[in-house]
């Protein structure tokens, strides 16, 4: 790689990471005003889930023709129309006064989660391939947008009086920074995949099971993200009686480790190997998620003495400790698939990043759905954990017999090597 193109690389790096920031920033805006509009609106825990989770159905829906838009036109020039596109709804937030408003905006604004599929590809390409886990972790790193919106959109309502504030504020911001990514990206011909490539030449890859199996790890390690970063504000809130700015700070916790060391993942899979990395990720979280499910507990046992009372439950303290390890955990793991991705389908990574991308964040959207319904259901706050936990049990064993089978013929083939 030559000087003026590392200076390239760099350049689109950074002012793509700094764009996905504010975009997902954007795409979890509800976390925090989604508070306040519910008890505007007098919503339960099913339909806040519902409002939280609307704008990743969308962002993650579009994910995959973004994916083969950045794949044949380039991802400067996508990127930056996804921006622009979501400039008017972000603004028009602040004027919603029903249910529906908001659902529908909601699916508007979620445009700007699609970005993820443009940038992987789009960011990738500029580094080799022994640098691509560590870049594509770097711009992945711009998940910390869902703790910059818990840090910035309390302030922005404690500092107005309103939630109204938030909606415009970030409209300006979405606006400033599809100028900076601009002036910063650039773009080079040789990455676009050549247009007598027909679609259907560009799919036919999906129909690899390994493009399954990374599908179900990051619904896994990204779904769980987003629909903790949606949900874990809200959780505090309820589960141990902070104000809104509190809970956000201590939200936060979980979501901008989650975010930032995104590139450590990307590192790790470049040293040691995306299927080793997954894997102690997947392990991490369902110790976590098994700690994190116990609902605060009393209970009475008759002793010697007479009845004696217990209380079992995590403090706050504790608590968000478990919960940044976790951050940390899914952080690295949502490096780690992409890294598969970029091993194994180099060529077509818009597309795959696409589909993959889709799965995680519709993942995003059916948990807060989830957690709300659970919760209405058994009245346990914790249940979202117990869910969570089922599905590291499922992730665990299918990455296990997986695996197993292409294990069992490398050993094979060592063998008979061997004989030979």
């Amino acid at each position: 790689m030559s000087q003026h193109h590392s200076g390239k690389a760099i350049s689109v790096l950074v002012s793509s990471t700094f764009a996905f920031t504010i975009c997902f920033a954007v795409w979890m805006m509800f976390a925090v005003i989604g508070i306040p509009i519910k008890a505007q609106l007098g919503l339960n825990e099913t339909e806040f889930g519902l409002l939280a989770a609307t704008p990743v159905l969308s962002g993650s829906l579009i994910r995959v023709p973004l994916g083969l838009w950045t794949d044949r036109f380039g991802g400067r020039i996508v990127f930056f129309c996804v921006m622009l596109s979501t400039v008017p709804a972000i603004f028009m937030i602040s004027f919603a006064t029903q249910y529906w408003h908001f659902l529908a905006l909601g699916l508007w604004i979620g445009l700007a989660g699609g970005s993820f599929s443009v940038g992987t590809p789009y960011v990738a390409r500029w580094f080799r391939k022994d640098q691509q886990g560590f870049a594509m972790g770097v711009f992945g790193a711009g998940n910390s947008g869902s703790a910059l919106n818990k840090f910035v959109a309390p302030a922005l309502i404690a500092a107005a009086g309103s939630w109204m504030i938030v909606p415009k504020i970030y409209a300006i911001a979405m606006l400033v920074t599809a100028g900076i990514f601009w002036v910063f990206s650039a773009s080079n011909p040789e990455h676009l995949v050549k247009s007598n490539v027909p679609l259907r030449q560009q799919l036919s890859m999906l129909k690899d099971p390994r493009v399954l199996r990374y599908c179900q790890y990051y619904s896994v390690v990204f779904g769980g993200y987003v629909g903790l970063s949606l949900w874990m504000t809200k959780y505090y809130v309820n589960e141990y009686g902070f104000n809104i700015k509190t809970a956000a700070l201590l939200a936060a916790c979980f979501s901008l480790p989650g975010g930032v060391l995104r590139a450590l993942g990307g590192y790790m899979s470049d040293r040691i190997g995306a299927y080793k990395t997954t894997w102690w990720v997947m392990w991490v979280c369902w110790i976590a998620f098994f700690i994190l499910s116990y609902p605060q507990t009393d209970f009475t046992i008759t002793t010697v003495s007479g009845p004696r009372t217990f209380h079992i439950g995590l403090s706050p303290t504790m608590f968000t400790i478990v919960l940044f390890m976790v951050g940390i955990a899914m952080a690295i793991g949502k490096a780690s698939v992409f890294k598969f991705i970029s091993d194994d389908f180099g060529q077509n990574i818009g597309a795959v990043s696409g589909v993959v991308g889709l799965a995680g964040g519709l993942g995003g959207f059916i948990l807060p759905i989830m957690f709300g319904a659970l919760v209405d259901l058994t009245g346990v706050r914790s249940s979202s954990f117990m869910l969570l936990y089922g599905t590291v049990c499922v992730s665990l064993i299918w990455m296990h017999f997986s695996f197993r089978p292409e294990s069992v013929a490398y050993g094979e083939q060592v063998i008979a090597h061997h004989k030979a």
